[in-house]
């Protein structure tokens, strides 16, 4: 291990130097213009990983290609296996005039690498092939088998992931999967997320008259949708927070006093994360903290109303239908298709018998968990430590990262979520940047990782 870190250390000014090569590709997954700046980037991949000695190859999906990696084999007992995701797609850095320096041209500054892609995800699976590269150049003996799955549409939705996932099952059986493409609360805070919230997604859609009507004439004789939408969504939740559907917290899994302990480590000001969100007050879940509220408990939210005249000025109508399009966060062990059904059944109940209502289902994602007092979860933590000095915190995030579920349902392998991004690096934002020291420490947490794991 001693010879491991002292080659990361001496390389690190030629790692940056790569980092800057990867980041110049303009890998935007969202743009078709782009499309042969996503093969060169990923042959650039590939040809890297050959360098550093791993077996690499471009598999083609439907979509943009996979770059698949993996450490030579040798015929010695088995050792653990495990998937290392990434992506080398990045987001549209529009608007232009808010950068910097621009973002495919990518330049340190202070103690940061600037440019699009350089956190989100480049640099943080970067971390791991430096790593996996020290072990190799220096003759170490790597302790777990490694395969690196890169893909190019993580920032699209991951289209090709699952199949090429199901085609490659068989290869890519494994003890679990390594993922840095989340965040840590501070360089003091090197974090492991142990969890994520489901999202369930549909819009509600109120018909009230034919064709919108004469306010002045027609008001008082029929019931206005957008009105009646607003009474609707407004018995959805209580004054304390909690949401009135039947049935929707029975299957909700409670915090364990061990959770709560460890979210509550987190540092947290509530009149600085106030200030920061421009809000006079909070409101929340009454019974749980904020950081609670917003990564491990379920929630309601609208994220669109429209019904009626939005131009400039007024029209006196009554508006012929008023739509809503509501998401869902949901936690251990709701599902999106058991909530979505008992949403729809509700509002059917409460609805006024004057106007029509449909439904329109859109995404859903299962809630994901992993045990952070687990073997693996505790070897992710130890290494978290070695490399930052400092103990490690747990976290659940509020969102969602669908991958992560494609990986437990086709693999059957639970993910180690173990991010590298600041909170103020910028990710999907003008003037998104990687921290130099995280990038050299996340490193070290790799090359910790797979001892840990192994032992």
């Amino acid at each position: 291990m001693k010879d491991v870190l002292a080659f990361l250390k001496k390389n690190q000014t030629r790692f940056v130097r790569e980092l800057c090569e990867y980041v110049q590709f303009p890998s935007v997954s969202a743009q078709p213009a782009h499309r042969k700046d996503l093969a060169a980037c990923a042959q650039w991949l590939v040809r890297h990983c050959r360098q550093i000695g791993l077996d690499a190859e471009l598999r083609p999906t439907e979509g943009n290609p996979v770059v698949l990696a993996r450490t030579p084999r040798t015929n010695s007992a088995r050792k653990p296996h495990y998937v290392v995701y990434g992506h080398y797609d990045v987001q549209p850095p529009e608007p232009f005039e808010l950068w910097k320096t621009p973002p495919f041209d990518p330049r340190v500054r202070g103690s940061s690498l600037f440019g699009r892609g350089a956190s989100d995800n480049k640099g943080q699976h970067l971390a791991h092939l430096n790593a996996v590269e020290a072990y190799l150049k220096t003759g170490a003996e790597l302790p777990c088998d490694l395969t690196f799955v890169i893909e190019g549409e993580e920032e699209v939705g991951s289209k090709s992931l699952a199949g090429f996932l199901e085609k490659n099952r068989g290869r890519l059986r494994c003890d679990g999967i390594v993922i840095s493409d989340t965040g840590l609360v501070s360089k003091r805070h090197p974090t492991f997320t142990y969890g994520l919230r489901g999202i369930m997604a549909i819009e509600v859609k109120l018909f009230g008259p034919s064709r919108d009507l004469h306010s002045g004439i027609f008001g008082g004789t029929v019931e206005n949708p957008a009105l009646a939408l607003c009474q609707l969504l407004a018995r959805l939740r209580d004054k304390n927070g909690r949401i009135t559907i039947p049935g929707f917290y029975d299957d909700v899994e409670p915090l364990t006093t061990y959770e709560r302990k460890q979210l509550a480590r987190l540092p947290f000001s509530e009149s600085s994360y106030r200030r920061f969100l421009g809000v006079l007050q909070l409101f929340g879940e009454r019974g749980y903290t904020p950081i609670e509220q917003r990564c491990a408990r379920p929630t309601l939210e609208i994220n669109g109303l429209t019904s009626g005249y939005q131009g400039e000025g007024s029209k006196t109508i009554i508006p012929a239908w008023a739509s809503a399009k509501i998401t869902m966060r949901l936690v251990p062990n709701q599902t999106p298709e058991r909530v979505q059904q008992l949403f729809m059944r509700h509002l059917r109940k409460i609805g006024p018998p004057t106007v029509r209502l449909e439904f329109k289902p859109e995404h859903g994602g299962e809630p994901y968990v992993v045990s952070p007092q687990g073997q693996a979860a505790q070897a992710a933590l130890r290494a978290l430590k070695n490399a930052f000095g400092c103990e490690p915190v747990l976290m659940r995030e509020g969102g969602s990262i669908p991958i992560v579920n494609a990986f437990k349902k086709i693999l059957g392998a639970d993910s180690l979520m173990l991010g590298l991004a600041l909170p103020d690096d910028n990710a999907h934002s003008p003037n998104e940047k990687f921290d130099l020291e995280v990038f050299q420490k996340g490193m070290r947490m790799s090359a910790h990782l797979w001892r840990e794991l192994a032992a």
